[in-house]
């Protein structure tokens, strides 16, 4: 045997040994994958059942398509569908404007000190829980909060947040924002860096003024950037945030308050209805499905992939 087809051989094997590391690597995260996310999807069979927890999954009663039908004819499944696109929509909205603006105008600040402090103040929301966050709204908006006081001592009538349905939606997406918005700007600040400053340089030079740099210049360099994000935001599309919502409804806004998330929690936990709330999860599940597909058809229609 020669010693060229030795050396290859023995490269042979040591790719195969480097491969045989990175699997292995990939294995915990795999084994995690396949128990929390592909075996709970066997229990998606209830959504196509009259489910027993007697009789088992195996055993209960198929009835086909019924909870589906249940969905669209139930006047509470219908309310909560309607409940949960207005949410969703206005924190689809503003979660996509919102961030998009406030990451320029950080590109814009002048002075480092400033801009990282600043930075730290839009960012720290992001990392408290909702409880802690919807904690602090009572201590604002409550009957008792800061600015019923302030109202109370100009003279005014104090205003019930938490008990008129009105103000529940914009709450909920006003509350997102503060939670979200700040933190969701690290991602366009990272493709606003990568932008050539040699370009404004240019637009300077033609007479260009910022509103221009702006919208010939800035919008079109993050352009990927905001519909990738967009189509990744369409994925839960339907997931409004089952703890924010929870710790804000009352037995007085219900009637707006109640989505798929605190539906499902009431119908399943609660109520012991498993088939379905599974059907619910499920029809949920669909429809973020789709609206990812659309979303991404529409997408490449206008020159992103």
């Amino acid at each position: 045997m020669s010693t060229a087809k030795v050396k290859k051989g023995s490269a042979r094997h040591s790719e195969k040994r480097e491969r045989l590391i990175f699997h292995l690597m990939l294995l915990p995260g795999m084994i995690v994958l396949a128990l929390f996310v592909f075996v709970p999807l066997v229990g998606s069979l209830m959504a196509f059942q009259n489910y027993k927890i007697g009789l088992g999954l195996f055993r209960s009663e198929w009835v086909g398509l019924e909870n589906y039908r249940i969905i669209f004819t139930f006047p509470d499944s219908v309310q909560v569908f309607w409940n949960t696109l207005v949410i969703a929509f206005g924190k689809l909205v503003l979660n996509a404007i919102i961030p998009v603006a406030f990451s320029i105008l950080l590109n814009e600040l002048g002075g480092k000190i400033f801009k990282r402090a600043f930075q730290t103040v839009v960012y720290l929301p992001h990392f408290l829980s909702w409880s802690v966050l919807v904690g602090l709204v009572y201590l604002f908006i409550g009957p008792t909060g800061y600015i019923n006081k302030v109202l109370t001592s100009m003279g005014g009538q104090p205003i019930q947040f938490l008990l008129n349905p009105n103000w529940f939606r914009p709450l909920i997406v006003i509350e997102t924002i503060w939670k979200e918005a700040g933190w969701g700007t690290i991602i366009y600040l990272a493709a606003l860096s990568g932008v050539d400053e040699q370009l404004y340089e240019a637009a300077v030079v033609d007479g260009a003024n910022r509103w221009k740099q702006l919208w010939h210049i800035t919008l079109p360099a993050i352009r990927g950037t905001i519909i990738t994000m967009f189509i990744l935001r369409m994925g839960s599309f339907m997931d409004t945030g089952f703890e924010q919502i929870y710790l804000m409804r009352n037995a007085i806004n219900r009637q707006v308050a109640e989505v798929f998330d605190t539906y499902i929690y009431v119908e399943g936990i609660v109520n012991g209805n498993f088939s379905y709330s599974t059907t619910l999860g499920f029809f949920k599940s669909v429809i973020s499905l789709i609206l990812v597909l659309v979303t991404n058809v529409i997408a490449n229609r206008v020159g992103e992939e």
